[in-house]
């Protein structure tokens, strides 16, 4: 019988990142998808700075910024003038290395993936492979899978992650919940190919009366892809809708001249939550855990970040690093994001989209003159970057964060420091636990972290680490996934040796 730790159901980004993660930590995968071959056209387009962040542990981010587009600025249409402009390069300057917006979509992202996965560790997407059923017993999962040929395989796995969309079978099977609701307006999106004031390599959103409508530059001159709503009896007819029946009154607006539609479609936006991320040793990713509006481009990166959560904690507990108890955690710490950014995407998605002469005056007369107010305040530009960059994603609270050290709490993001002399991100390209100091530490943290195989990294105490929030001579215990586990003052291992033993982690350090 065919057997792996994992079974990814679903080729996806999210299901194509877990393979990666779990297959660079050494954990044997099988990835299956019902589909024929990759996708060729794509919603999602925004590769947020901490998914780029985290992609330096997969040598990614370089190959991703090089082959997308960086967007320096947000422009914000009235009425056929452009009334607001949101520089996105200097509000995020000094936050990331990424202090952008990177567009790069999804079948390409897609592409990349999976020629890294088959190069790096020779795994290949089983296609026109469909799970069937599957059945959870004390030790593993059976599952039934029905090949290309029609034949069915019985095939088991430690784990099994469902990755298989906002229809899931794994979600379906486990009769988990999907609790929210379906937005009346149908969305489009056209790939084409144009000319215009609105194609100069930034982004552009019309907020007039008329439908909504945005410009996402792609890279190449006059590569653009459009998304907007079809809001009347249009939306009844959605799935005979071709790109000359929607309205083009919000295309005029943004002075865009068509010169080629590459291709052309239509979908209905949801905003849920499941009930639960995981039963038993079932686990939900990506849009089979959480779907929501494409405000702010946060999608594909919430489902790559869910992703890179459960991959360190799969792979701890399976090579004997932890107890399963550490599994636990996945839920906790992904399900509260889920819902605040549900939350968060439907109150913006809303307001840009909403009907009547109230909601037009608001996103005509009041956004206009709000925007450029509130983005002379570098307190705002600052929390908006943060908030769309998924930096300020953090698990404060939470049982695997602990301590507050200078302005960094236990699960926050650890904050990066730059300035001449180096980058202290650079040793989180590892993924493993490690210890960091700025300043000085005891030579009983030293002891104890060489005899326990702990990578230790101690910086000299620079102004740009106060700057950033960081306490002199404290230290932080990373996590895998570069989230801070510990903030301490002290320079007491003991604190460190205690976090492991409460929560059952037994990391083989080296």
């Amino acid at each position: 019988m065919n057997r792996s730790d994992v079974l990814i159901i679903g080729a996806g980004p999210t299901g194509l990142v877990l393979a990666l993660w779990l297959s660079k930590l050494g954990i044997a995968v099988r990835i299956i998808d019902k589909t024929s071959e990759p996708g060729t056209t794509s919603r999602a387009l925004a590769v947020q700075a901490r998914t780029l962040e985290l992609y330096r542990q997969l040598d990614l981010s370089d190959t991703v910024v090089q082959n997308g587009h960086k967007v320096a600025a947000a422009n914000f249409w009235v009425k056929g003038e452009p009334v607001a402009r949101l520089p996105l390069s200097s509000i995020g300057e000094g936050l990331t290395p990424y202090a952008f917006l990177e567009m790069y979509p999804q079948d390409e992202h897609e592409r990349l993936l999976i020629d890294r996965l088959e190069a790096g560790f020779g795994i290949t997407v089983e296609r026109n492979t469909e799970l069937h059923s599957f059945e959870q017993t004390g030790d593993g999962v059976t599952a039934r899978l029905r090949l290309p040929d029609g034949q069915e395989e019985t095939c088991q796995a430690c784990y099994l992650a469902g990755c298989d969309g906002a229809r899931s079978i794994v979600r379906k099977t486990l009769d988990t919940g999907f609790p929210g609701g379906t937005y009346q307006q149908i969305f489009y999106v056209a790939d084409v190919q144009a000319r215009g004031p609105t194609f100069n390599g930034e982004l552009h959103v019309d907020l007039d009366e008329a439908d909504f409508l945005a410009v996402f530059p792609l890279a190449g001159e006059g590569r653009a892809r459009l998304i907007g709503t079809v809001r009347d009896e249009r939306a009844d007819r959605a799935e005979t809708l071709q790109f000359e029946d929607i309205s083009h009154r919000a295309i005029e607006h943004l002075k865009v001249q068509i010169d080629k539609v590459n291709w052309f479609s239509t979908y209905r936006v949801h905003h849920r939550v499941a009930d639960h991320f995981r039963t038993g040793r079932a686990f939900l990713l990506g849009d089979a855990a959480h779907v929501h509006s494409p405000a702010g481009g946060q999608g594909m990166n919430t489902g790559i970040g869910d992703a890179i959560n459960l991959a360190w904690k799969l792979a701890a507990v399976l090579t004997g690093g932890a107890s399963a108890k550490l599994l636990d955690s996945y839920e906790t710490e992904r399900i509260a994001f889920a819902r605040r950014l549900v939350a968060t995407t439907d109150r913006v998605f809303s307001f840009v989209t909403a009907e009547g002469r109230i909601a037009d005056v608001l996103r005509t007369r009041v956004a206009p003159f709000l925007i450029p107010k509130m983005t002379s305040l570098e307190a705002a530009r600052e929390f908006l970057f943060r908030t769309v960059s998924q930096t300020t994603l953090n698990y404060r609270g939470m049982p695997l964060s602990e301590g507050v050290a200078g302005h960094v709490h236990g699960g926050d993001r650890l904050p990066w420091a730059h300035d001449g002399e180096g980058d202290n991100f650079e040793p989180l390209k590892d993924p493993t636990w490690q210890v960091h100091v700025y300043g000085d530490t005891s030579d009983e943290m030293i002891a104890w972290c060489t005899e326990h195989h702990l990578p230790l990294q101690v910086f000299d105490w620079r102004p740009a680490f106060e700057a950033a929030g960081l306490a002199r001579n404290g230290f932080y215990l990373l996590r895998p996934d570069t989230y801070v586990a510990i903030a301490d003052y002290s320079a007491d291992p003991k604190v460190i040796e205690r976090y492991f033993r409460e929560r059952e982690i037994r990391p083989f350090f080296g």
